[in-house]
């Protein structure tokens, strides 16, 4: 007969091994639920691991989220101060060297944007890290655009974003959109609504029920920028891809078969009298090519300041998807450039003659920016 010592020990044992057997049936649903093995003596480290990796991944993910966030929301442009004479009132110091601003009258330079006040001769060192403030920034028409995206730390200028974002709402099918001009008493309403009340301007149908008080609204604010969208700077380029350059005289003798120095003077100007004599074939070779077109509008737009480029894209984009309702609003690439050319892009020269010749080139500028939009942004 057993004794109470051995009954009780085979108690404990039948005992350990219930509890090790259903230590096992939950470290098998674990495994289950993990979806992998686990080892005995770095068991705990091995189920704790990749919940960890999971953990850290999603923080990861939410980390690099918010900072593309807080980088769309505030773009870094870099913008030149807006400085002119000012006179000062009491004594004022330079806040670039921090000396006294001598004088009665005229005694520095203020930034009109930001407020900064230095030296005339110390606003030629000044970074341009001007940073506007809106008490000195107030208007929205006929402010500098750079001026204006970075006083509002906007990525592009409200006015074109919430016009484009109503015509795309309720106007894509109005037949001859942006050709139609609405009437200009409203129009300089809505200029009115946006320099007084910026973002909180209402352009609802509410208000405005023709859709083409908008589309003046939006051209009205490219004419009056001070700066044009495509700059002055930029200007030359933007029409060369448009304006197939005039062959050199050394071109035109290599095709004639003659000899620049004993018959053509560089400086004798390329007149239609000897590009008649050439060839078709040499003239096509001039002005056919797209590659060549592209890669020169390709070059031009790095020309732009960041933001004049950002806010181009994203014109040229809305224009492209107004060419998909050609059927409905009769309005394709060629017309768009017809109404956009001289509204985007104004010639820094004075001569009017050239600033009428070149018209005919904005339009195609535009129109090639349109069709290739895509490609090119």
């Amino acid at each position: 007969m057993p004794s109470k010592e051995s009954w009780s020990g085979r108690k404990t044992n039948r005992a350990a091994v219930h509890k090790s057997k259903q230590e096992g049936r939950q470290q098998d649903l674990l495994i289950a639920a993990l979806g992998m093995k686990l080892g005995s003596p770095k068991s705990s480290v091995t189920i704790w691991q990749p919940l960890k990796l999971f953990a850290y991944s999603q923080l990861t993910s939410l980390v690099r989220r918010a900072t593309l966030k807080e980088n769309e929301q505030i773009p870094k442009y870099e913008k030149i101060h807006n400085f002119k004479v000012h006179t000062f009132r009491g004594p004022h110091w330079c806040e670039y060297c921090a000396n006294f601003m001598w004088g009665l009258i005229a005694q520095g330079v203020k930034c009109a944007d930001c407020g900064l006040n230095v030296h005339k001769q110390c606003s030629k060192m000044v970074p341009n890290d001007c940073k506007p403030d809106l008490k000195h920034v107030k208007k929205v028409y006929s402010c500098d655009l750079t001026t204006l995206v970075k006083a509002h730390t906007t990525k592009r200028p409200m006015v074109v974003d919430m016009c484009i974002r109503e015509i795309e709402s309720r106007g894509l099918n109005s037949e001859g959109l942006y050709r139609v001009s609405g009437f200009s008493d409203l129009i300089e309403d809505v200029k009115m609504a946006f320099d007084r009340d910026g973002e909180k301007a209402d352009i609802s149908v509410n208000m405005y029920e023709d859709i083409n008080i908008i589309t003046g609204a939006l051209k009205l604010y490219f004419r009056d920028l001070p700066i044009p969208l495509i700059t002055y700077d930029a200007y030359p380029k933007f029409i060369e891809s448009a304006n197939p350059s005039r062959p050199s005289s050394n071109a035109i003798c290599s095709s004639l078969d003659l000899s620049a120095a004993d018959h053509l003077s560089p400086l004798i100007p390329i007149t239609s009298t000897w590009t008649s004599l050439l060839p078709p074939s040499f003239m096509l070779e001039e002005i056919m090519d797209p590659d060549e077109q592209l890669e020169t509008l390709h070059e031009a737009l790095k020309l732009l300041p960041p933001a004049h480029c950002e806010t181009l894209r994203y014109l040229m984009a809305h224009l492209k998807r107004v060419t998909l309702h050609e059927k409905e609003n009769l309005m394709n690439a060629e017309n768009l450039g017809i109404v956009f050319g001289p509204t985007l892009m104004r010639s820094p020269e004075l001569d009017a003659m050239a600033a009428l010749n070149d018209i005919r080139y904005q339009r195609l500028v535009v129109e090639l920016l349109i069709k290739n939009e895509d490609i090119l942004f």
